[in-house]
């Protein structure tokens, strides 16, 4: 694999200042006063041909070792291995998950399943896998070129990745959940909705990807790309629309689409799936942002860091029944929230190292004072509330819990990862 590692002094000036904030500011990091190491990157360019001339190779289940994003569909548990692929888990016993294989996608990041299509990108291309026999996927599409805001160079197809490396910093350095899309690993919109003939899974409240009315949506940190999918195995990248900047994540919902940022809540109406407009925006202070709704109501963490620069730690209550001006109703002190999760009354929400609370919100002005658990041992980073279990991802992996009785969480399994996350 040829690999090119220019000097830094000729790399363009944007490049520099990304570099400098990625290698020393991990995405929404908290202040630490003691020496560690970790694993972090540095940049090496590459032609996107390299890639696109490599067989996609899906072999046995490994052992997870840095888990990225998570996705249900059906029986099955798909983890995303930031910038390498995609673990395919049996989560038929959610008590006892089995791995089954690994497709192998080098840049991969992000995932979505619709009727039994996986979409996934591999830097600036977007793949098309069929998972109808688990045990025998196959890659049916490859879409190229639609993630170009990654190309360094159009002209020669160049484009700027990351290669692992062992840091050790001493006090007053910054360590976090990290990164941005394509760059390092950050983990995001609850898509399970679906209507007509399509099935599609769901993802966590911090998913950059997530389907609804046969259309594939994509957030980078500026724009939202839609994806003509009706054809499952035809994915058909149609156009991209310009956001603004800082944003994070996208949650779908009864023909909108609710996309946070690190400066607020973008608002977006997909009646007309391929032309989604924009209906209002919910601007707060600088901080990490992920959202979750309902009918009446939008909940959103902000998290504090120095890449949120004056962020809070806060869960703020919205109220949407009117989209075109969400009004903030309550706002609650948390210690450092990162992913959430709603299941009819009952929210979830991962506290970094803080552990994971649990909140009945029926009553959205006294959230507070019902709060049902505090498990501190659970550090989490993000949930999704499945059919068969609470999915919790965290440092120490993905670990599920029976529900059923949301004033008491049972543990079910944890998949223990090889290389802890920071946060």
């Amino acid at each position: 694999m040829k690999k090119t590692l220019l000097p830094l002094f000729n790399w363009p000036l944007g490049i520099v200042f990304s570099l400098m904030l990625i290698l020393t500011l991990p995405s929404c990091q908290d202040q630490v006063d003691s020496t560690y190491t970790y694993r972090t990157q540095y940049p090496v360019f590459m032609q996107m041909s390299t890639f696109r001339e490599a067989d996609i190779i899906i072999g046995p289940g490994k052992q997870l070792e840095n888990p990225g994003k998570i996705y249900i569909y059906g029986d099955f548990l798909l983890i995303n291995e930031p910038q390498k692929g995609i673990h395919v888990i049996d989560n038929t016993n959610p008590s006892n998950p089995i791995g089954m294989n690994f497709i192998n996608i080098p840049g991969n990041v992000d995932l979505a399943v619709n009727a039994n299509i996986l979409y996934a990108d591999s830097y600036v291309d977007l793949l098309a896998f069929d998972i109808t026999n688990p045990r025998d996927i196959k890659k049916i599409k490859r879409v190229e070129d639609v993630f170009e805001h990654m190309y360094t160079d159009l002209a020669t197809s160049t484009f700027m990745t990351f290669k692992d490396t062992v840091m050790t910093y001493e006090s007053g350095f910054m360590r976090g959940w990290g990164g941005g899309w394509g760059v390092m690993n950050d983990s995001r919109a609850f898509s399970s909705s679906s209507g007509g003939g399509e099935s599609y899974g769901q993802g966590g409240s911090m998913a950059r990807f997530t389907l609804m009315s046969g259309h594939l949506y994509a957030v980078d940190e500026t724009k939202l790309r839609v994806f003509d999918v009706q054809t499952a195995t035809d994915p058909k990248y149609l156009e991209n629309f310009q956001l603004g900047w800082g944003i994070e994540t996208i949650f779908p919902f009864k023909g909108n689409l609710f996309i946070g940022s690190t400066t607020g809540m973008h608002i977006y109406d997909a009646s007309v799936p391929s032309k989604p407009k924009l209906m209002s925006v919910y601007a707060h202070l600088t901080a990490c942002d992920p959202v979750v709704v309902n009918d009446q109501y939008a909940f959103v963490t902000l998290r504090s860091g120095m890449t949120c620069r004056q962020g809070v730690d806060q869960l703020q209550v919205l109220d949407i029944t009117d989209l075109y001006n969400p009004q903030l109703l309550k706002a609650y002190p948390m210690e450092n929230p990162h992913g959430l999760a709603l299941s009819g009354d009952y929210l979830y929400l991962a506290e970094g190292n803080s552990g994971l609370k649990s909140f009945q919100v029926a009553d959205v002005f006294k959230i507070a004072e019902n709060q049902l658990e505090h498990l501190r041992s659970m550090k989490s980073v993000d949930i999704i509330p499945g059919p068969k279990s609470l999915i919790v991802i965290g440092p120490d992996g993905v670990c599920q819990f029976d529900y059923s009785n949301p004033k008491k969480l049972k543990s079910l399994s944890c998949i223990q990862v090889k290389n802890q996350i920071v946060v």
